[in-house]
């Protein structure tokens, strides 16, 4: 089970079940614990063809063992997503921890700039179970329906879920609306129904103005 032990540290409570985390997150841990490094990001050759061909990986460790173990990563604020059946898509920076059932896979987003560290491809996770995503600052939940699409700061972008079609606009952003001169000149497009997460502060991108 996962839970928060205040709002920048993760708890998890196992009884010989696992969890998967970013490697280097863990603060503690009591009880018996059993610890495995494996690589995320993507599951099987293809998953190993598409992080190679991508960057989007994750170097992540596979907790066991009864007791409860506690997960942070640089003081970021942490959000518990509950997935039934259904695919979250989360940046591989913004990934902290899932229940070890839940599938992991890379998905082609579409041509962007690009967040640094983050390519074309966007990590999936899938399945029935636990997720913590991280942001810097509080994250804010944004709602998608059909009559309001949702333009979105790829800086500000953590993760989405629901059925979502997402695309870019180029040439165009936010600063350059307001006079502001250079920075991403694109956003992300929502539309559909769904979840947008969005943290309160922008990734370091490449490209600039287009």
């Amino acid at each position: 089970m996962f839970r928060l032990q205040g709002s920048k540290t993760l708890a998890v409570d196992l009884t010989g079940d696992a969890v998967r985390a970013k490697n280097g997150s863990m603060v503690a841990y009591d009880g018996r614990m059993s610890f495995k490094k494996m690589s995320g990001g993507g599951e099987g050759i293809r998953g190993m063809v598409t992080r190679r061909l991508t960057g989007e990986q994750l170097t992540v460790m596979e907790v066991s063992g009864q007791g409860t173990c506690y997960f942070a990563d640089r003081a970021s604020e942490i959000n518990l997503v509950a997935l039934h059946g259904d695919t979250l898509y989360v940046e591989a920076s913004n990934l902290l921890a899932t229940d070890a059932g839940l599938r992991t896979g890379t998905t082609f987003t579409g041509l962007r700039g690009g967040a640094s560290g983050n390519g074309l491809f966007t990590t999936t996770v899938e399945g029935t179970g636990q997720a913590a995503i991280m942001s810097d600052g509080t994250a804010v939940l944004l709602r998608v329906s059909p009559r309001y699409p949702l333009m979105v700061d790829p800086g500000a972008y953590i993760a989405h879920q629901g059925r979502l079609q997402q695309s870019f606009q180029a040439g165009v952003n936010f600063r350059t609306l307001m006079g502001e001169g250079s920075g991403e000149a694109f956003q992300i497009r929502f539309e559909g129904e769904g979840l947008v997460y969005v943290q309160p502060s922008e990734r370091n991108t490449v490209g600039g103005d287009v």
